[in-house]
Order: C-alpha cells, then sequence, then structure tokens
C-alpha cells in the first residue's frame, strides 16, 4: 500500500470531503479518487459514505483511521530520524512477555550499550504478545518468555528461573493475614499453580493486576501482599517497607531466552543477561 494513499485517506477525513483535500494537497480530485480506491480495493470495505450532509468515514473507516496513523508515523521515523539515530547501534528488537521484566529490559538494554558502545533500536513491552511468535516472524529479533519454545523457527536458551517470593506490608498490631489483599500479577500456568493457596488466604479480597511495578506500588501504598521477583524488592526488604512472610515457598518461575538462528548479537545479549544476574 503506498504511503501516499494513507496520506490521501487522512486528509480527506481531517477536510471532510475529496475536493477539500485535493486543495490541501495540491493534486486533482481524480487523484485523490484513486488514492482511496487503492485502499479500499485492498482492505475490501469502504473507507467513506458520500451524501447530501457530506463525506463521512464509515465505521470501518473509523477503525482504519488509527493503523493509517501509526503507519505513517512509523515510516516518518524509518524515512526520516532512523538513519541519523541509527548510527552505532544495531537494528535489534528486545522483548519481555511479562511485566516482572520490565526493569530487566531496561538493565539489559544499559549493560550491552555498556558493554559493547551500542545502543539497542527498541524495547517492547506488549505484555500480550506472544513473544515466540514475535521471534518467529521477525517482529521481534530476541525476547525473554516463561513458556519453553516449542516452535522450530527460533533458538532458544533456557536461563536459571526467575525466583519470586511472597511478601507483605508490615502488619499493625492486631492485623490478620487473613485480612490483607492478596495481588495476583497472573503471570501463567507455573504461577497460577503456585500461588492459588495464598490467594485463598486473602479472604479479604483478591487484586487482579496485570503489572508487575504497578502491583507493587499499590501493595507499597495501600498494604497487602503478593508474588514479585527478588531483584525487584530487595531495597523494599532492606528497607523494612516489605517483608517475607514466614514459611512460604518461594516460586521458580522458568525463564528462555529466544531468537532466530540468524542473529550474531544473540550470544551478546546472553552473557549481559547471565551477568545482570549473578
Amino acid at each position: 500500500m503506498q504511503f501516499k494513499a494513507l496520506e490521501t485517506f487522512l486528509c480527506v477525513a481531517e477536510a471532510g470531503g475529496f475536493h477539500a483535500a485535493a486543495r490541501k494537497l495540491n493534486v486533482t480530485q481524480t487523484a485523490v479518487s484513486a488514492r482511496i480506491r487503492l485502499i479500499e480495493e485492498e482492505t475490501g470495505r469502504a473507507l467513506f459514505t458520500r451524501g447530501a450532509g457530506g463525506t463521512a468515514l464509515t465505521e470501518f473507516g473509523q477503525q482504519f483511521k488509527p493503523y493509517a496513523e501509526q503507519m505513517l508515523s512509523l515510516w516518518g521515523f524509518a524515512s526520516r530520524d532512523l538513519p541519523v539515530q541509527a548510527q552505532n547501534r544495531p537494528a535489534l528488537r528486545l522483548g519481555g512477555q511479562l511485566s516482572i521484566w520490565d526493569p530487566l529490559l531496561v538493565d539489559l538494554a544499559v549493560r550491552f550499550e555498556q558493554r559493547f558502545g551500542k545502543l539497542l533500536l527498541t524495547l517492547n513491552y506488549d505484555h500480550d504478545l506472544n513473544m515466540v511468535e514475535a521471534v518467529a516472524t521477525h517482529v521481534l529479533d530476541a525476547a525473554i518468555t516463561h513458556e519453553k519454545p516449542a516452535d522450530r523457527r527460533v533458538t532458544w536458551y533456557a536461563l536459571e528461573p526467575e525466583l519470586l517470593s511472597l511478601v507483605r506490608t508490615p502488619q499493625a498490631d492486631g492485623t490478620n493475614d487473613d485480612d490483607m489483599i492478596f495481588v495476583n500479577l497472573e503471570l501463567g500456568e507455573v504461577y497460577q499453580d503456585h500461588v492459588r493457596s495464598a490467594a485463598r488466604r486473602a479472604s479479604g479480597q483478591t487484586v487482579f493486576l496485570g503489572n508487575c511495578m504497578m502491583a507493587l506500588r499499590y501493595i507499597l501504598h495501600r498494604g497487602g501482599n503478593g508474588y514479585f521477583p527478588d531483584y525487584v524488592i530487595s531495597e523494599h526488604l532492606a528497607s523494612g517497607a516489605l517483608e517475607r512472610v514466614e514459611d512460604s515457598i518461594s516460586l521458580p518461575l522458568p525463564m528462555y531466552l529466544v531468537t532466530r538462528g540468524d542473529r550474531e548479537e544473540f550470544d551478546d545479549i546472553h552473557s549481559c543477561l547471565v551477568d545482570l544476574r549473578g
């Protein structure tokens, strides 16, 4: 699809008509119609309705509009900004499947830069994205995931599991364990199987939060308990803001580094990751 067509589509949507868009773009109305028709033929859906009240977006046109804006924005970055910013950067897109690894990805990017003098191009925090599929289909170049890859299109390496500990905010006198809110991060089947007993103990309320750092901030301000990676909570344990729950069993969450066989930077990423995690 031509980017001129996307630009024209957005101009028609903003100007409210083909004629107004043609004037704004300094092209003929026939050219505007041809560009819109190109998108409609490729999508198989009408973008605009024309009537006595003027030109209006169809329901599909309204849904298509934010995608068109994003595609043009990405093209603008790739064609204008990237050639300048990409100097001394490997075209390496790194992602993480679970929110518990957001801070780790940031630390990994910094360590990679310090060790090799290069900046990673992209860090991806789309936690709903299937990271193995994203690597296999070239959306990402490397990713951290908790699911053992079975896709033959990727290469993977098993890392030391991420250790999650059950912690809580210090209890006030007379506070009962059963009254504390349990924050469930919903980090996959292994996690859910492990935390069911802890969730049952939280008779007051179970809060479901998909983001580790949001959940941590929540219980630090509100009070409660939950499973968190040791590297995330170490400072709060040292300061006394959190304490380990007695007789609780830590959760070793599986961790895999996934890439494609053609990525030369895989060993560099792996060495930085192992170094960061001790």
